[in-house]
This record gives C-alpha cells, structure tokens and sequence, in this order.
C-alpha cells in the first residue's frame, strides 16, 4: 500500500509515477480531496471536544455556586451530537480512502524499463544455448503420456480439466526436484526451511496484495469466507511477520519455503490448456527475504542468482529478463523473470519471478524494525522468488533432457534422488 503522505505531498508526481505502467492513475487525486476533508473534520473533532471540556467544567462550577447550568448542559449535548456525526463521516471516508489505496498498485523502481507489455522486456543474461536435436522434439505432455508417468485424463476424472496425475518415476522426478531445490537454498544458500500452511486467510492475502483486487484468481473455501487456498506460498510465509516488529539485527530474514500453490488461472481461457504450463494445483519452492530498506536491492540482486543456481545445476538453457513498466506485478516495484528454453514451443517460457516490492507489503501488513533503541519504527522490504515452480522444472527437464527413443535422462544433480538414470 502506498503512503498517503507521499500522495498527500506530491499527487501529481505519484500519478506520473503509477502512469508509467500504461493505465490512468488520475483518480488518485480524489483521494487528496478525502483526505484533506477526513483532517478538516478531525481537526473540528478536536475543536469539539476542546470545547466540550470548557464547558464541562462551567457546568461544574455552575452547580457548585447553585446557578442554573440547563442551558449549558443542553449545548453540550448538542456537541455531542456533532461529534458523533463528525466521527460517524471520518470512518466513512477511512473506508473509502483505504479501499483505493489497497486498490492502487506500487511505484516502480527508477530501474524499471519503460515498455507496453513482455515483448518490450530487456535480455539481462543467458545461460547456455537452446537445446538442439537431431530429431523432432515432442511436448512434455506427448512424453509424460507415452511414459506413463504423466496422466491427465484420470486427473480430469478425478477433478476436471487443468490438474494432473503424477505416476511410477513422474510422482519420483516431481519430489525429487522439491527434495533438491529445498536442499540447494537450506544448504548452500543459507534460507531457513519452511512449510506453511495451505490454507490462509483473508488478512494474510491482503497484506501481500492479492486482495482486495484479484479475488476472482483465488479458490475460496465455502465453508469459511475468511479462508483461501494458498495462491503461493509468498503469503503465508510472509505473513508469519505481520503485525510485528522484527529484529533489525536479523535482518535479512530469509526462508525457503514449500508449498503446493492454487490458482483460478481466471482470465486464462485457451491458454496452455494441455499439460503442465498453466494448471490449478502445482507445487513451489518459493525464496522469501524480510529485508532493510537500505539494502533490500543489494538482497534482490542475491536472491535472482540464487534462483538462477536451480537451473544452473540442472544444466537447463534460460535467461533473465527485467519486466518492464507495462509486465510488472501489481504490488512489486521492480521484478526479474526467469525463462527456461521449452523445445516443443521453440522459446523461452517464465519459470520464476524475483521481485522487490520495497515497502509495499509490509505498510500493508504493519512489518517494522528499529535500527536502535531510540530509534523510529519504520517498515522493512519485502522480497520473494520463485526458486522454483516445480511443475514447470519438470516440463523444461522432459523436454530438454529427451532422447531420440522417447526416455528422459536425469540430470546428474537428481541422479541420487532418482536412483536412475534414465525414465523409460
């Protein structure tokens, strides 16, 4: 969430700021009027009040010298009334100015390049060259299928359209890859381990941003309208430190955390509709940082090559792209993706997002620290990372790792996870 000082002191700055993600942000100057409204009746309130004391106090002196106090009494009354009009009129405008304000998306970094949407997003680096073949290359689904360790039609039959059954050495690779990425950031990289759980609430998806705005792409529990399905696992692991001042000394606090991960895919209507690229259910590794201001960027930075080790190890062809104005995620000021080379589609498709979203989230989810004892409380930055999608991992390694008889070779990393070489 934005902060209505910054607003309040240079609304037409913030609005240029905001504009350059390609939509109009003009209405942000409403929310000056409200606010300078809300503080015009605080300000009465105050008055009101102070008023009220005074003659309080006459009334008491009133009764003490046995004069008549009716009149007073009656006016005081009266004040009473218009306080309580006044504070009844504040609370509404707190609602309004609050709903737009959770509605409104971060300011990007000065770094973010300027562009309309992904084909204006900058190349930063590759690694390895696409995978070539002497051979026609078949989809991760046509692999996963002949091999039997993919089945989507039980999974529809089960469920419906959009999740799969993972099989024999499908269900293996698939725990083998959560096994080796979780090791790789707990033990090399230095994140502490976390499983969270699933199922989050309705003030964990606010902080993080997913609400009020994007309701619709998450899965809602019936039986409970406070509860959601954990959309990734950005929310609940960054929620453990809501409405907490953490430690300065510890910061940068750093988690790696796994979850299975929800999502609607509202809006995403003849989208990859076959195989593992877009589906409801899939699991994530995710990298989370609660970082000092002063240095989150210098964290951010860590934590893209961190991610970029994954496939590093596993030997996989992707490069990094800086997300430009018009790509960026609605509560992040600057991002990174990370796209793995996928054969069958000829490019290179997102397999994890690095972002910073400074203060955002935790203005929203009340997170500070204190640099010293007399210090002030002042938010920290939030970051997060995919490290990685684990679904997709296993669709790059299918098809990048594919032999001309139609078996997958492991990359040598999984190798002691697997207990083969080969998937036949």
């Amino acid at each position: 969430m934005l902060d209505i000082k910054l607003i309040r002191e240079d609304v037409e700055g913030v609005i240029k700021k905001l504009n350059t993600r390609g939509k109009d942000f003009s209405y942000l100057r409403d929310v000056v009027v409200k606010d300078e409204e809300r503080r015009n009746l605080i300000t009465n309130v105050e008055l009101l009040k102070k008023e009220r004391n005074e003659k309080s106090k006459l009334v008491g002196e009133l009764k003490r010298n046995k004069q008549d106090a009716s009149e007073v009494l009656k006016s005081v009354a009266n004040i009473g009334q218009e306080i309580s009009e006044f504070d009844k009129k504040i609370e509404e405008l707190d609602k309004e100015i609050n709903w737009i304000l959770l509605s409104t998306p971060n300011i990007l970094h000065e770094s973010v390049p300027i562009g309309k949407d992904e084909n204006d997003n900058p190349e930063i680096r590759k690694f390895m060259e696409p995978t070539k073949f002497n051979f026609t290359p078949k989809a991760h689904y046509e692999l996963g299928e002949k091999l039997d360790i993919l089945d989507f039609d039980r999974a529809a039959k089960i469920t419906g359209s959009r999740f799969v059954v993972y099989k024999g050495l499908g269900a293996r690779l698939e725990r083998a890859l959560i096994a080796f990425m979780m090791d790789l950031h707990s033990n090399e990289h230095g994140y502490t381990e976390v499983i969270p759980p699933y199922i989050v609430n309705r003030e964990s998806m606010t902080a993080t941003g997913q609400l009020p705005k994007f309701e619709e792409d998450a899965f809602k529990l019936v039986n409970n309208e406070n509860w959601f399905l954990n959309p990734t696992a950005e929310v609940p692991t960054i929620n453990m430190y809501r409405n907490e001042v953490v430690d300065y000394g510890k910061l940068p606090i750093c988690h790696c955390s796994y979850t299975m991960a929800f999502r609607s895919e509202a809006g995403s209507a003849g989208k990859d509709t076959r195989g593992l690229i877009r589906t409801h259910q899939f699991n994530k590794v995710e990298l989370i940082k609660i970082a000092a201001a002063e240095n989150s960027y210098e964290e951010l930075e860590k934590m893209l090559l961190d991610s970029e080790d994954v496939l590093k190890k596993l030997k996989l062809p992707y490069h990094v792209v800086s997300l430009c104005s018009g790509d960026m995620g609605f509560g992040m000021a600057k991002t990174y993706d990370i796209e793995v080379w996928i054969p069958s589609q000829n490019t290179y498709r997102e397999i994890g997002s690095i972002s910073n979203a400074e203060d955002y989230q935790a203005r929203r989810g009340n997170i500070r620290t204190k640099k010293s004892k007399d210090s002030k409380l002042e938010y920290v930055h939030t970051l997060n990372g995919s490290g990685l999608a684990v679904g997709r991992t296993l669709v790059a390694i299918l098809e990048n790792y594919q032999q001309e008889d139609g078996s997958i070779k492991v990359p040598e990393v999984l190798i002691p996870y697997m207990g083969v070489e080969y998937i036949k």
